[in-house]
């Protein structure tokens, strides 16, 4: 929840994050499982602490998300499709092809 606030810019750097109680109660989670959460994003240069005021947004936290998540993408996604693609006897051109009028018709 909080990388996707950060992603689409709703959470910006420097800002403050919300807390784990905010979050536990928002996700209908426990709070010792929110405060796993937001420690990952701690140790991930995400979120930073600020002692006494609560978590805020590292400067550069959406680049790490993005490229964390282009990453993620490319082995979940892209890496099966060239493989399937190979298995088809598709090229790089016929899958951009394929993609593209998929895109196309996602759009209409």
């Amino acid at each position: 929840m909080v990388e996707d606030q950060i992603v689409d810019g709703s959470l910006a750097e420097e800002e403050k994050a919300p807390s784990t109680n905010e979050i536990a109660a928002f996700s209908r989670i426990n709070p010792a499982t929110a405060a796993k959460g937001v420690n990952l994003l701690v140790d991930k240069g995400v979120l930073y602490k600020r002692r006494g005021i609560g978590m805020f947004v590292a400067v550069g936290a959406r680049e790490r998300v993005l490229a964390e998540r282009r990453a993620a993408f490319a082995d979940s996604y892209i890496a099966p499709l060239i493989v399937e693609a190979r298995k088809l006897g598709l090229g790089p051109d016929d899958v951009v092809q394929l993609i593209s009028e998929h895109a196309t018709s996602q759009t209409s």
